[in-house]
């Protein structure tokens, strides 16, 4: 059984039944029978079928805020941002992921070679809370035009959104078994992964999670993609507009109260002006309307659930029992729910422990850098690479940045986020692999060289076709 809990009030939402073993078994087998149909479709039509969701989607598109704020906390502006993007997501691969498919010809020593990009069978996705639908969608889209069936194991807290998604897949006219719900624990998932109508898995989470899913894709040879979060950095040049820069870090902290893979986590800042910076950043961070989520005023609503907020708050504990001095906030607010209010610390070792972990909460880190040398090296100091972000409006510093910064994407004057057409993922601990784009889409699928004797431009028919 899941709970589900409003981490604003602490209300008991709804409970949802676990699927059993013959659930499993049941779900496993419409997958299957599923993609043998699927996988032959005409590209028109998985369009469609795209462009259909996306339409129940818009329609349905405050049912679907308020129920992510109901079950995780984030605010409804946050909610309703994430479904938007989500549609962007669907109509994306309807438009393009045609044009993603299309088989490229190349010469070869005794005639010519047709490449192929060939679906594969079911792919589970096991997903995470923070954006209990995009982490979803950036998935499911182009598994969808793939030619593949999507099963999704989703975060045990929100499992009304997992739900509603595959209402709204059935409603717009998918398939029995093209994608589908397991409501299931965490236990269950490496017997799933072994299954042999299981082709592949791919899994945003933590570390740890995404070290057992990938022990288990390896035991059974299966093709995996993690993304395992990270401890993002933000640089701050003497060039910098700093009041836009100041203002982006506050918002990288606080959207989602500070429950975001890839929004700055470590703020550092180029010694000229680290004073400036953290007088506008702090002043920010203290003026952050902390309310009730439904309101449309409220930028930071609670976190996911009092055990987040208090693995924060202990984070914070360690940080200054470590030299770190706590400027402000970072304190649990006392009212029923997950609240804290903002914090910033700063002076913090950049050796010890607590300066190595991802903290997953609305709590930045501040560091002074005396030269783009010493940011980089800063930048690099921890065992994750996902995202980064860097303001300076020098051309030579930018492409310093962009290329000695360890991490899978860099945005520089603006807040790292992702978007459909340009590739997601990170490196080193982050996890491997990436989304979105036409790379999310050919990670699952058999990329199939057809030989020919002979010069000739001949392709065959595409698989869909």
């Amino acid at each position: 059984m899941f709970t589900s809990i409003n981490p604003a009030t602490g209300e008991t939402l709804a409970e949802h039944e676990e699927l059993d073993a013959d659930g499993i078994e049941m779900a496993l087998s419409r997958a299957e029978a599923a993609f043998q149909s699927w996988r032959n479709t005409p590209l028109d039509q998985r369009t469609a079928l795209l462009s259909a969701i996306a339409d129940q989607w818009e329609a349905n598109k405050r049912h679907l805020a308020e129920t992510a704020v109901k079950e995780m906390g984030k605010t409804l502006a946050a909610g309703i941002a994430e479904v938007e993007k989500c549609i962007a997501g669907f109509r994306h691969y309807a438009e393009h992921g045609p044009r993603y498919l299309e088989p490229t010809t190349v010469k070869t020593a005794s005639g010519h070679a047709v490449a192929r990009w060939l679906p594969m069978g079911p792919v589970l996705a096991v997903m995470p809370w923070n954006f209990p639908y995009w982490q979803v969608v950036r998935f499911l889209a182009p598994t969808i035009m793939a030619g593949n069936v999507a099963l999704l194991k989703h975060a045990s807290n929100v499992q009304g959104c997992a739900a509603l998604m595959q209402q709204l897949a059935s409603a717009a006219g998918a398939p029995d078994g093209l994608f589908q719900n397991l409501a299931i624990k965490s236990d269950k998932v490496a017997d799933i992964i072994a299954d042999r109508r299981v082709v592949a898995v791919t899994l945003t989470g933590s570390e740890g999670a995404g070290s057992k899913v990938a022990q288990a894709a390896g035991r059974a040879l299966k093709k995996v993609v993690l993304e395992l979060g990270g401890s993002d950095p933000l640089i701050v040049m003497p060039s910098a507009d700093l009041d836009t820069a100041a203002k982006t870090a506050v918002t990288a902290r606080v959207q989602n109260a500070g429950q975001s893979c890839i929004c700055a986590k470590r703020m550092i800042v180029h010694a000229d002006v680290y004073d400036a910076f953290l007088d506008k950043f702090s002043a920010g961070m203290r003026a952050v309307k902390i309310g009730d989520p439904m309101d449309e005023g409220t930028v930071m609503g609670p976190l996911s659930s009092v055990g987040q907020r208090d693995t924060v708050l202990e984070q914070v504990e360690r940080a200054k029992a470590a030299g770190a001095r706590l400027l402000f906030g970072a304190e649990k607010i006392d009212r029923e729910g997950a609240w804290m209010t903002p914090g910033v610390l700063v002076d913090l070792d950049p050796e010890s422990d607590v300066a190595k972990e991802e903290i997953f909460g609305p709590v930045a880190l501040v560091y002074k850098a005396n030269d783009i040398d010493q940011a980089i090296a800063l930048a690099n100091d921890v065992p994750y690479g996902l995202g980064s972000a860097v303001w300076t409006k020098d051309e030579g510093e930018i492409e310093r940045f962009a290329r000695d910064i360890q991490s899978g994407m860099t945005a520089v004057n603006s807040l790292l986020a992702s978007t459909p057409e340009a590739p997601f993922g990170g490196v080193k601990l982050s996890g491997h692999g990436r989304e979105l784009g036409p790379w999310g889409m050919h990670e699952f699928m058999n990329l199939k060289a057809v030989m020919f004797a002979g010069e000739g431009e001949r392709t065959g028919p595409q698989a869909g076709d």
